[in-house]
């Protein structure tokens, strides 16, 4: 219960809240006399060090056999937290279209609660190569939009595209195993 990966993972659950802080509580006398930009490029670096804590925790947990049913919960959880986070707070800055994020949001609960149906019947869908590429495409997106990088926009819609096929690929998997 208490290993490396799962640590990771649960940093990764307090790095997103502080994230999310930085993007939409700019105003905050804690923040008084900081350019937006050190917000910014605040809240870029914890997202990259989040999702750096995303490949190693799976990394070493599958290398040093430490999967444990409490890392099954986190993971998923922090990444889904750092994601919410980020795209959010790229909405409410005006720097993320509201119907990207709402696509993509939309996708994740819908599978989300398809997994939570798979597990109670004992049917394991398990992330597939794809939803690693829509993370990937995800964390890659946010990335861009956060530092105003130009081509933030279309990793965006790609990323939409990439979620809505992954989220696609769950479905079928589903109903491929089970009854109906």
């Amino acid at each position: 219960m208490y290993n490396v990966p799962n640590l990771l993972a649960f940093i990764r659950l307090l790095m997103a809240p502080l994230m999310y802080m930085l993007l939409v509580d700019r105003d905050w006398s804690i923040f008084a006399g900081i350019h937006y930009s050190w917000l910014d490029y605040g809240a870029a670096f914890l997202f990259v060090l989040a999702s750096a804590t995303d490949f190693f925790d799976g990394y070493i947990a599958r290398t040093f056999n430490q999967v444990t049913t409490l890392g099954a919960i986190l993971d998923p959880l922090a990444d889904k937290m750092l994601t919410l986070a980020g795209f959010l707070g790229l909405m409410m800055l005006d720097r993320a279209s509201p119907w990207a994020i709402y696509l993509i949001l939309t996708r994740e609960l819908f599978i989300t609660g398809l997994r939570v149906s798979a597990v109670s019947q004992g049917i394991d869908i398990s992330a597939s190569w794809m939803g690693k590429v829509k993370t990937v495409s995800q964390m890659f997106a946010i990335g861009f939009l956060l530092m105003e990088w130009p081509g933030g926009t279309l990793l965006l819609w790609i990323a939409v595209a990439l979620t809505l096929y992954s989220g696609y690929e769950y479905v079928r998997d589903f109903f491929k195993k089970t009854a109906l």
